[in-house]
């Protein structure tokens, strides 16, 4: 496998930050996004834009040893993405420089995967690029529970950012949308009218029951035994 870190992508090859939380997050519902170009907003989701858009119209302001910019535009031709941060901090180090700490701002709650922290660190590496700095650490805020987490850079996140970057750009180049699987996570998808996974997953079901069936019933019938005299051996 190519090392990405050494490879350079065209803006025209860029893949959305997003998209990388999408695919980490279901494949299906990146490819019914990215490639099928399908979106339906629900309750979740507008609440989220709403935050989103909020925290960009705040402005940018310093405070003391903080300076915090939105809605910064972000581009990696290393990672092969583009998108924008909700937010950049700049905090004074004790030397005078600034360092860089990206916030990522979501509507619910810390999730059990990683796709919240894969989009935080893909911004985080971008970021590195374009200020030619190190950016060890960031934070993801949530409505639901107003806290901050905060999350290391470290060495797994990267390689694991990169990986879904990768694989991220496969599916988009290849025009092709996986099969659903159906999942606890589907219920709370503002694309599971469009996907259908219960409904597709069963018609997959019942489909392979009738081959199988079918495969059954061309099985040709075992040779009789010989008779003598119209009388069985």
């Amino acid at each position: 496998m190519p090392d990405e870190r050494l490879m350079h992508y065209e803006p025209e090859e860029l893949v959305p930050i997003s998209a990388l939380t999408q695919y980490a997050y279901c494949p299906r519902r990146c490819a019914l996004i990215h490639i099928e170009q399908m979106w339906t907003e629900n309750k979740f989701t507008a609440e989220g834009r709403i935050m989103h858009e909020h925290v960009h119209d705040e402005g940018n302001e310093s405070r003391g040893d903080v300076r915090t910019e939105r809605g910064t535009s972000l581009r990696s031709l290393a990672l092969g993405v583009i998108g924008k941060a909700d937010v950049v901090e700049y905090h004074r180090q004790a030397d005078g420089s600034w360092q860089a700490f990206p916030v990522e701002y979501k509507r619910g709650k810390p999730k059990s995967d990683h796709s919240d922290k894969i989009q935080l660190c893909a911004q985080a590496m971008c970021l590195e690029e374009m200020l030619g700095a190190s950016i060890p650490a960031g934070a993801l805020f949530y409505g639901k529970t107003r806290r901050r987490l905060d999350v290391d850079f470290d060495a797994a996140l990267r390689m694991e950012t990169r990986e879904a970057a990768r694989l991220t750009r496969e599916l988009v180049a290849s025009g092709q949308t996986p099969k659903p699987v159906y999942a606890k996570r589907c219920e709370s998808c503002s694309l599971m009218g469009e996907c259908m996974p219960k409904t597709i997953q069963k018609k997959r079901s019942v489909e392979s029951y009738l081959k199988r069936m079918l495969e059954e019933n061309d099985t040709p019938a075992p040779p009789s035994p010989p008779t003598r005299g119209g009388e069985d051996l």
